[in-house]
């Protein structure tokens, strides 16, 4: 198919897409008493050639959608050249439509259908072999209807540069997430075996130098595999899994808080203050509840003041379980509060410190709470900042 023919199928599709067409080209015929009415597109390349779009056929010609409109060249030139509604009378044979160019009809009405663009679409027009008179209130009646299709036209346009526009970033956001997740699962078996390596290397004695060497490539490991855990749960989220909690029993939530507090206290120098009060086993999955807080103090520690205490609280009361983590620091500026659980948001630091990491880390705590029919709450003031977890805290 030529590009002229993809267009004009196109055109026609659109046109009978149109629910409104058919009452409008109703509403002419009986308006104008005429009882042929049509919208008609201009044929590509083929002067004076016209495509029927569609039709209200009272006479049985038998025109149907993709025909060609066989009508004199003159409604050709007025649909060209004219700008308002045109009606011309003339004789003609009683009960039939002229087949050659060169008879005359007995009415006729031609409205030029103009997209909002300015450009020419085709033409609303009624046709009668019958010269009869027609009210001068019809003109403007056609001159709206024209004005529809135009309009309805424009609207089915936008509609599908849309969908198309959607339908491509669909894609694009599709083929970007099943990268994710693909580079993701492939870090994952090297970054595992480094890390083991540095664990055995940290065991051995060595002096000073390596030993500071040895630490802060394990604390560069350990963000890594927190950006990792970090991009294949975005991944998973986006493409349909979102967070999956895969141990929800009833656990003693102390043990797993204190062995990620002790983990970030040895790679970041940084001292923490735990506070931890649970009278009963929690109903959650302690990986994941472990990871939240993993996130929320690897934020503590990159938007914190350094060498301030963090301090980590953990209660159990009223039926919920509440797990905040505070830092000292600059607060959180009112402008980046709405997005910081958004994904890739890197707000809440300024200067270096708001470069390091994906800005995924309080998206992916957030939905872990979420998955807990939990929340995760903000507050920032003064030189504090708290992070809060708040959900069900469910006991078998």
């Amino acid at each position: 198919m030529s590009a002229a023919d993809a267009r004009v199928a196109r055109d026609l599709r659109c046109i009978a897409e149109m629910p409104e067409v058919p009452l409008i080209l109703e509403i002419c015929r009986k308006a104008s008493g005429m009882p042929f009415v049509a919208i008609a597109r201009a044929a590509e390349g083929a002067d004076g050639r016209w495509i029927t779009c569609a039709a209200d056929d009272a006479l049985g010609l038998g025109t149907m959608p993709g025909d060609e409109l066989q009508i004199a060249s003159v409604l050709h030139r007025l649909a060209r050249n004219d700008r308002g509604l045109v009606m011309v009378g003339g004789r003609c044979h009683p009960r039939r439509i002229p087949a050659t160019p060169h008879d005359d009809f007995g009415s006729h009405v031609v409205v030029p259908i103009t997209r909002l663009d300015g450009t020419a679409f085709g033409m609303l027009c009624a046709l009668d072999p019958i010269r009869r008179f027609t009210r001068s209130d019809v003109r403007g009646l056609f001159e709206t209807l024209a004005r529809l299709v135009a309009v309805g036209l424009d609207v089915r346009a936008k509609l599908e540069a849309d969908r198309v526009a959607l339908d491509a970033e669909r894609d694009t956001g599709r083929l970007r997430e099943e990268f994710i997740a693909v580079v993701g699962h492939d870090l994952r078996n090297p970054v595992a075996a480094v890390s083991a390596g540095l664990r055995m290397l940290g065991r051995r004695p060595t002096d000073e130098k390596a030993s500071h060497l040895v630490v802060e490539m394990q604390r560069s490991m350990l963000r890594m595999q927190q950006m990792i855990d970090n991009l294949l749960d975005f991944a998973r989220g986006r493409l349909g899994a979102g967070i999956v909690l895969d141990d929800m029993n009833s656990v003693d939530l102390e043990p797993v808080l204190r062995d990620v507090v002790r983990e970030v206290e040895r790679l970041s120098d940084q001292p923490v203050e735990v506070a931890i009060d649970l009278l009963r086993p929690i109903r959650c999955d302690p990986q994941r509840i472990g990871q939240l807080l993993s996130n929320l103090l690897g934020n503590a520690v990159t938007h914190g003041t350094p060498a301030k205490i963090i301090r980590v609280r953990a209660s159990d009361e009223d039926g919920q379980f509440r797990l905040a983590v505070t830092n000292r620091g600059a607060p959180i500026p009112e402008g980046v509060r709405p997005h910081l659980f958004l994904p890739f948001s890197r707000g809440g630091g300024t200067g270096k410190a708001s470069l390091q990491g994906l800005g995924l880390g309080l998206y992916i705590a957030s939905e872990i709470a979420r998955a807990h029919d939990g929340r995760l709450d903000v507050e920032s003031g003064g030189e504090e900042t708290t992070f809060t977890l708040t959900m069900p805290a469910a006991h078998d």
